[in-house]
């Protein structure tokens, strides 16, 4: 029995599932500050971010610059990731003014097959039926939930739900990129040079697109104590977000971080529960665990899926046989040493 319990609870599978929701509580709390930040008027999606973008490219860039290395990835990659982070952001904040929020929830799933044919694709990542399994019954916990009375009074729609939805889709997509982009660069580079370039691109985009966009809002806005809290409470979520995201990325793989965040609807029904002491329908306890068991589905086992055999970060050391084999003779490939072979 206990043979069994450690072939599926790896030490791995119980990390990814801790922080995958650890995560999920994080997306929780900046879905409250952003809805306190509504509250007071203040309508600037791509003002909030710059801040995260600028703590992670001074946080992270100092270690950067300390470590005094070359880069391992090339320096335009960051751009374009910057570019669709950014953008990704900005769309599904900017749906929510034209659509519902249960039209959000559930063509946010999109980035989740999104996600899985990236991966597939350029990845090479296998899913066998146990993962397409539990990501079926995570998609369908969420659908009880966008079905249920829960958000009964939400189902009105917005002022042009078509293009809402357009932009959801169009968001969700980008997420899925930039999230599979992530997990390439974290596996083949390294986290602390992710972490500082998409903070420095990212924050360059971000202001230029402030002063495009927001420029006008963010000066009618009076700054208090009250404007401030949720501003900066948002700030520091993102940031924590953005720098464990990389080491569930590692760890579990991109879908696994998608999968886990789908219970970020959940938690902020518990904190309504107790902090408000809200009553919500008992069918999404029902789509909380349905969610839950398949998240469990999906992670437990197979335990070498998610691996990616695409560089190595370090030659292997040559055996004896081999020294003797190519003693005087050129090699015909190229070994990927301190200068890494990337595949654009």
């Amino acid at each position: 029995m206990m043979t069994i319990f450690e072939k599926f609870w790896t030490r791995n599978t119980l990390i990814g599932l801790g922080l995958g929701q650890f995560l999920s509580l994080l997306i929780t709390s900046t879905g409250f500050t952003s809805d306190q930040l509504a509250k007071k008027g203040i309508n600037a999606p791509t003002s909030q971010s710059f801040l995260n973008y600028v703590l992670l490219a001074i946080v992270y860039g100092s270690i950067l610059i300390y470590r005094r290395k070359a880069l391992k990835a090339k320096w335009y990659y960051y751009i374009l990731l910057g570019l669709v982070d950014v953008e990704a952001n900005f769309l599904v904040v900017k749906a929510y003014q034209y659509t519902s929020l249960t039209s959000v929830m559930l063509l946010d799933c999109w980035s989740i097959p999104s996600v899985m044919l990236l991966t597939w694709l350029f990845l090479k990542t296998k899913y066998r039926l146990k993962k397409i399994t539990g990501v079926i019954v995570c998609i369908a916990g969420l659908v009880l939930v966008v079905f249920s009375d829960v958000h009964s009074g939400d189902r009105a729609g917005g002022s042009n739900p078509r293009l809402g939805d357009l932009l959801v889709i169009a968001g969700s997509t980008l997420y899925a990129i930039s999230n599979v982009s992530e997990e390439f660069l974290v596996k083949n580079a390294d986290r602390v040079e992710l972490m500082a370039m998409l903070g420095l691109f990212g924050g360059i985009i971000s202001f230029i697109q402030i002063m495009i966009l927001e420029r006008k809002e963010l000066k009618s806005i009076h700054w208090s104590a009250g404007a401030a809290l949720p501003f900066v409470g948002f700030s520091v979520a993102m940031f924590m977000f953005y720098s464990l995201v990389p080491i569930l990325l590692k760890i579990s793989g991109s879908t696994m971080l998608n999968l886990s965040l789908l219970t970020s609807d959940m938690w902020a029904v518990v904190i309504r529960i107790f902090a408000y002491h809200d009553k919500v329908d008992w069918m999404y306890f029902v789509a909380f665990g349905a969610v839950t068991i398949g998240i469990v589905i999906y992670s437990g086992g197979d335990k070498d899926e998610n691996q990616l055999p695409l560089i190595a970060n370090e030659d292997p050391q040559p055996t004896k046989q081999d020294e003797e084999a190519n003693s005087g003779n050129h090699s015909k490939g190229t070994v990927a040493g301190s200068s890494k072979t990337w595949v654009a």
